[in-house]
């Protein structure tokens, strides 16, 4: 079967050693005293740029990431001339889990609060060809899911100690339950079934925080923004916008403001909504759970998460 080593990284990196990748990212500015701070996965381009730069509109600082470097900071100028917000700019790909370990780990190095974080980033159904990451994984399913999941818990201290704080995951209408026989899609490949398996993926993730979190003060949610806005992933596709980015960024932020919802909610656009059955099943959560810990070298207990060492990676 062919396969596609898409989007490697330029620099590997060894297990462990935080140092040896260049993380990009701007020496000022800091965030000020008593600033939000909220990191936008995804934010160089599309529904993400724009809400890079409504939060930045409205005051807050906001940690630009992307893959290019000179969109990023297309995005983090425009939010600082702007104002009243502030804006910084990392590169990190998400289909290298060293990318994403060293992103996190300077992440929590620069910064000692992370009120918000919405996981944006990710990759459409087109083209229709499997790819695999350096990592070995199915290339939408670690791109989409299995890098937020080792993000969001690498990150959690923060968000735990900025508490009231909130988790974002930007999902999609489109969801096909995950075969659990067949995870990285080996068999009967499609894009538009891998990238709808890690799109459900995410809503389950987000049912499995919202219980794991319940008490602590970080409320969770997760959204199917606006059916084919003209973004990047609807232009590969082929397919003629339906909705607009504005529309998108609309449901997203009412997912990142509103105190009118249960956590672990999802939505579709502006209303609650009902995801795949499977969603709801706790026996799939639990397999995905263990298996999402597995890939990505995480031990949990009790909801909170451990990178486990080099020597057991």
């Amino acid at each position: 079967m062919r396969t596609k080593i898409a989007l490697v990284a330029a620099v590997l990196v060894s297990a462990g050693s935080a140092s040896v990748m260049e993380v990009m990212a701007q020496a000022t500015p800091v965030p000020a005293a008593g600033q939000k701070v909220v990191l936008v996965t995804g934010s160089t381009s599309g529904l993400g740029r724009e809400l890079a730069l409504r939060l930045g509109a409205r005051g807050d600082h906001v940690i630009v990431h992307g893959r290019n470097e000179e969109r990023g900071a297309e995005v983090v100028d425009a939010i600082n001339a702007a104002g009243p917000g502030s804006a910084r700019f990392y590169r990190a790909d998400f289909a290298s889990f060293a990318e994403v370990r060293t992103f996190a780990e300077t992440l929590l190095a620069d910064y000692d609060r992370m009120d918000i974080l919405i996981n944006n980033a990710g990759f459409g159904s087109a083209p229709d060809e499997r790819w695999v990451t350096e990592d070995g994984h199915e290339y939408r399913f670690q791109v989409n899911y299995l890098s937020t999941f080792l993000l969001t818990h690498m990150l959690m201290p923060r968000l735990l100690a900025s508490t009231p704080s909130r988790i974002v995951n930007v999902s999609s209408g489109a969801q096909t339950p995950i075969d659990f026989d067949d995870v990285m899609i080996e068999n009967d490949f499609s894009g538009r079934r891998a990238y709808a398996q890690s799109k459900l993926a995410q809503i389950m993730f987000t049912h499995d925080l919202a219980e794991d979190l319940a008490g602590t003060g970080i409320v969770v949610g997760s959204l199917h923004p606006a059916t084919y806005m003209p973004t990047g992933m609807v232009r590969r596709l082929g397919a003629t916008p339906r909705a607009t980015i504005a529309e998108g960024a609309d449901a997203t932020m009412q997912v990142v403001d509103s105190d009118d919802f249960e956590s672990g909610q999802y939505f579709s656009g502006l209303r609650p909504a009902e995801a795949n059955a499977q969603a709801y099943d706790a026996e799939a959560r639990a397999r995905l759970q263990e298996l999402s810990q597995e890939l990505t070298g995480l031990t949990c207990r009790m909801g909170r998460c451990r990178l486990e060492d080099a020597a057991s990676r």
